[in-house]
C-alpha cells in the first residue's frame, strides 16, 4: 500500500468554510483548493465575491476554483472574466451545459481565447469529457472534472471511465483529469492508480488520512471500543433473563 507521499496524484481541497480552508492551506500536499455554489450555500456564504477575494488574500500560490453563477452564457463570460481578474492562480469554473441542458462549449472556446484557466465541470460521460477537451486544447490550462462519486452513485464503476478520460487527455499537454465528488478516502489511491492527474477531495475525508495504513486488528479494538462506551454515554441498560452458565464457559 502506498503512502500518501507516495502518490502521483495532487490533491485538491474542496470546501467553502474559511477555517476549514486555510487549515488545509498549512498542508504541504495540499496542492490545489475548489469550491462551488452548493458548497458555499451550505457554509453560510452571503456574498460569493467578499468571500473569494479574502481568500485569495491568503491563497496566492496554489490554484482555486471559483464557479460562474449565471445559466446565461453572455453573463456567464462576463463572469468569467470577473472571476479570471481576481487572481493569477485562479480557475473559472464553467459547467458543461447550462439547466436545459444546451452545451457550453462556445463558451468555454471564446474563454479560452481570452487566455482565461478555466475547470469545465458537471462531467459525467467521456463524450463530453473529449468535446471539452478538443475545446480547450493548446490554450491555456486546464481542469476537467469528472464526477466519479456521482458515476459510482448510478452502479458503474467510475474507474473503466476514469482510465478512458485520462487516456483522452493524453494529446494535450495543457489538460489535468480531476476525480471529482469521491466517496471515501479509498478514491484516493484508486484515482492515482489510474493516472488520475487531480483528486478534489472534501475536507472531511481529508481528516481521515491519519488512519491510512493503520494496522486493522487495532481498528477493530478501537471500534469495540467506541461501540462499547457510546453505549455506556447512552446511560442505555438491559436487564436480561438470568441464565445458569459457569463463568469458565467465557474463557
Amino acid at each position: 500500500m502506498k503512502l500518501i507521499s507516495e502518490l502521483k496524484v495532487k490533491l485538491f481541497a474542496d470546501g467553502a468554510e474559511k477555517a476549514g480552508i486555510l487549515e488545509m492551506y498549512k498542508k504541504p500536499f495540499i496542492q490545489g483548493f475548489t469550491t462551488n455554489p452548493s458548497l458555499m450555500r451550505k457554509a453560510g456564504i452571503k456574498n460569493y465575491k467578499a468571500f473569494a477575494l479574502d481568500i485569495l488574500k491568503t491563497i496566492k500560490n496554489r490554484p482555486i476554483s471559483f464557479e460562474v453563477i449565471s445559466d446565461d452564457f453572455k453573463e456567464m463570460y462576463s463572469q468569467a472574466l470577473e472571476i479570471a481578474s481576481w487572481a493569477e492562480n485562479v480557475y473559472v469554473k464553467i459547467p458543461v451545459s447550462d439547466t436545459k441542458g444546451k452545451s457550453t462549449l462556445n463558451l468555454i472556446q471564446l474563454l479560452k481565447k481570452a487566455g482565461v484557466k478555466q475547470n469545465i465541470t458537471a462531467l459525467m460521460t467521456l463524450e463530453q469529457v473529449r468535446g471539452v477537451a478538443e475545446s480547450l486544447a493548446f490554450g491555456p490550462s486546464a481542469y476537467l472534472s469528472l464526477f466519479a462519486g456521482r458515476i459510482a452513485d448510478t452502479g458503474r464503476d467510475p474507474m473503466i471511465m476514469m482510465k478512458k478520460a485520462v487516456a483522452a487527455l493524453s494529446p494535450y499537454p495543457n489538460l489535468a483529469l480531476i476525480w471529482a465528488s469521491p466517496r471515501e478516502l479509498l478514491n484516493i489511491f484508486q484515482a492515482d492508480e489510474v493516472g488520475c492527474h487531480i483528486i478534489t477531495v472534501t475536507h472531511d475525508i481529508l481528516k481521515k488520512l491519519s488512519l491510512v495504513g493503520k494496522d486493522l486488528n487495532q481498528y477493530s479494538l478501537d471500534t469495540v471500543n467506541m461501540l462499547y462506551n457510546d453505549a455506556l454515554k447512552a446511560g442505555f441498560t438491559l436487564d436480561p433473563t438470568q441464565v445458569s452458565t459457569k463463568e469458565e464457559e467465557f474463557e
